[in-house]
């Protein structure tokens, strides 16, 4: 496994983050146990959840599912490096969603509870919160690392001005602020190489893109679906709206002698900007095929190439669409 600074922090972790989003939902307990195990044996020491997964109101079902795999060896906490987020709907109260400090406060310590644990290493703003002042939300943050339950914060789906925002009111209170930025990025999704790659890079943030494999149609569903395999029909409709671009991705893919997915996955280990892509196996056999996009390397002629087939915004503004 390979290793790499969270954004311009001095901590460590593997260049593939496990996502837990399937346990419960798609995976079993027992399989999602394995599956951990697994990510530890393979070197993989970066776990990241949320506490809407599971997808039940208020019971964050997945850190419930992380929490009693961690009870069960003691041991395994100081290994991972775990991550959870703040501000989906967690209740029926007028309070119990976003990122007021009422929230942010009651929500970290029902994430402590479930996950079993005294601390949260990287707790991320799930989404931006237009209603709530940075002073305000800071201030909880503050508290938080202030008390040990918090060592780092870290944002999901922000704009650009949203990190340059967020920061510049973090650099007021002397406080560190953001270290990373989630974000929906792929071959087929790049339209954040306009702003917030630029945003992360300057302010010294880690990137940290989810649905790598945008939710599969990057992992070789033409053939899956020549193969009779099912898949969801948001998929399917996704297939049907880039099957040229698949058709030409995929015929690359086995020129290369490669994978769909771990050719997407690899395109994402090559930009300097990525710390670590979200990987979401439902299986091991999923989890331990994503390691052979380590191994990869894309040449300048195959990256144009992709470039070709999956055309980005052009380069970071303003140059992508002016002088």
């Amino acid at each position: 496994m390979e290793y790499t600074r969270l954004g311009r922090t001095g901590l460590k972790v593997s260049r593939l983050c496990l996502g837990t989003m399937n346990f419960g939902p798609h995976t079993s307990e027992a399989d999602s146990f394995k599956i951990m195990d697994r990510a530890l044996d393979l070197g993989i020491n970066f776990f990241d959840t949320a506490n809407v997964y599971g997808w039940k109101k208020g019971e964050g079902v997945t850190e419930q599912i992380i929490g009693r795999w961690l009870a069960q060896d003691k041991s395994r906490r100081d290994k991972i490096v775990l991550a959870t987020k703040v501000y989906g709907v967690m209740g029926d109260g007028p309070n119990d969603r976003g990122l007021s400090a009422y929230h942010i406060r009651k929500a970290c310590e029902d994430s402590l509870r479930r996950l079993q644990t005294d601390h949260i290493d990287l707790y991320q703003m799930h989404h931006i919160d237009r209603e709530t002042p940075w002073e305000e939300i800071w201030q909880a943050m503050e508290v938080l690392v202030q008390q040990g339950k918090v060592l780092y914060v870290g944002s999901s789906n922000f704009a650009g001005w949203h990190i340059a925002q967020a920061q510049a009111e973090a650099a007021k209170r002397n406080f560190m602020g953001l270290v990373s930025e989630q974000s929906l990025y792929n071959l087929a999704a790049r339209s954040i190489e306009l702003e917030v790659i630029p945003a992360c890079q300057a302010y010294g943030l880690g990137l940290i893109p989810w649905s790598p494999l945008a939710g599969g149609m990057l992992a070789g569903a033409l053939q899956k679906a020549a193969e009779g395999r099912r898949a969801s029909e948001r998929i399917q409709q996704q297939v049907e709206k880039h099957r040229e671009q698949l058709e030409k991705y995929e015929a690359l893919c086995r020129e290369l002698g490669e994978k769909p997915a771990d050719v997407a996955l690899a395109w994402l280990l090559h930009n300097p900007a990525v710390t670590a892509p979200i990987i979401g196996p439902r299986t091991i056999e999923q989890l331990e095929g994503s390691l052979r996009a380590l191994e990869i390397k894309l040449s300048d002629e195959v990256l144009a190439k992709l470039d070709e087939i999956w055309p980005g915004p052009g380069g970071p503004a303003p140059e992508a669409y002016a002088w």
